[in-house]
Formats: structure tokens, C-alpha cells, sequence
């Protein structure tokens, strides 16, 4: 499902919407920075509407490709990305006590991983807190190696977590993070009432257009 450009003389498009959503956050300065639970989520510009996929609503953003990362196995839906020429956005949501922080107790879990797996994660503070900022050496399809730069987000919210993921140009250090953070502020969780398991991901659900992608 890709977002792109229509003519400039047209009202409402989503290049118009796509630059006053983010923007939201900073030009409402009396309301909350976001992500937000579903529950108190703000409006969109009118005429743009979130995209529903189940536990996570997104808002369109011109210029990217939403892709819905598929378990090859049990064909369950496990990522939300927002694709561009520069890079990507995972999205990921999970439960989470109602009063905990969640980010704080798996971020050292992540670190670790990453360091099993021959990376280096450092701790960096963002918008949100402390973030992680992980480099990987990868083999590529020709056979060189390359490193892959992420730098992972982690929200707290109302029972539930937001881990967003910056992949490749968006990662890397001076990075012009203003259009991703402000991406990631419009993000909308919906957790759901019934009991789970802390850090179960909250499930995803595909809506007509979107492209699989297998892993």
C-alpha cells in the first residue's frame, strides 16, 4: 500500500494532510506528545484517516509503502514497516502492566541479543527516553559485509509498549529524525480489555492493499 503525491490543486491531499499530521504534536503544544492509547487519540486533518490494523492505527504518510511484516510458519502478521527511499519504520506493540515500564526491563534483553549476535547496542537519549542504537555486521547478497544500523524506541503507554524501530538512513548518527519522530507521535495503540501476558505482542490484522512480506 503506497502513499503518494496528488496535484497540489487539489483539497485535502495527502501531501497537504501528510505535512499537518507531523507536525501534530509540536502545533499543539497543550496536548500530550503521542503515541497515543486509542482511547484519547486527537483527529487527524480532515479528510485523513488513521489505517486500521488492529492493535496498531497509522496514519498515511506520503512518499513511504506501508508493509505488513508475515510469519512464514504461522502466517501471523508480526510488524507494521513504513518503507522510503532512506529507510524504514518497524512498528510493534505489546502488553504491558498498567503501571510498569516495560522498555525499561526488555531494553537490557535487546542489548544482549544484539551482542549475541555479533552487534554492538549503546544506550542514547531521544525524544522518548533512552533508546537503543544497535550496529550489526551483515553479510550481503554479493557476498561483502556491510553494517545495519537500527536505532530501537520503546513507549510506555496505557498497558501497553510501542517499540519503534528506525532502519538504515533514519538510524544513522545526525540523521534528520524530524519526519520519523513525528511518524511515530501520530502512532494510535489499541490494547484491548481482555487479560495477557506481559509482553505478548498485541495482535495485527492485514487490510485489503497491504503487501505480505515474508520473514
Amino acid at each position: 500500500m503506497k502513499f503518494r503525491r496528488k496535484s497540489a490543486t487539489e483539497p485535502g491531499t495527502p501531501d497537504q494532510a501528510a505535512t499537518e499530521s507531523a507536525a501534530g504534536a509540536e502545533e499543539q503544544a497543550s496536548r500530550p506528545a503521542g503515541p497515543y492509547d486509542v482511547s484519547e487519540m486527537p483527529d487527524l486533518p480532515e479528510g485523513v484517516q488513521r489505517i486500521d490494523l488492529g492493535s496498531l492505527l497509522i496514519a498515511p504518510v506520503v512518499g513511504t509503502e506501508l508493509r505488513l511484516q508475515v510469519d512464514e510458519a504461522s502466517g501471523d502478521v508480526q510488524a507494521v514497516l513504513l518503507t522510503g527511499p532512506e529507510g524504514a519504520l518497524e512498528l510493534r506493540a505489546f502488553a504491558a502492566p498498567r503501571h510498569g515500564d516495560l522498555w525499561s526491563e526488555v531494553r537490557p534483553q535487546i542489548a544482549a541479543d544484539m551482542a549475541q549476535r555479533g552487534g554492538v547496542a549503546s544506550e542514547e537519549e531521544g525524544r522518548w527516553g533512552t533508546e537503543l542504537r544497535c550496529e550489526l555486521t551483515r553479510t550481503l547478497a554479493d557476498g561483502r559485509t556491510g553494517q545495519q544500523l537500527s536505532r530501537i524506541i520503546g513507549v510506555n503507554g496505557n498497558r501497553w509498549m510501542l517499540r519503534a524501530t528506525l532502519i538504515g538512513g533514519p538510524a544513522r548518527p545526525g540523521a534528520d529524525r524530524d519526519k520519523w519522530d513525528a511518524v511515530i507521535s501520530t502512532v494510535a495503540v489499541r490494547r484491548g480489555e481482555g487479560a495477557m501476558p506481559v509482553g505478548e505482542p498485541l495482535p495485527l490484522a492485514l487490510p485489503e492493499g497491504a503487501r505480505r512480506v515474508e520473514g
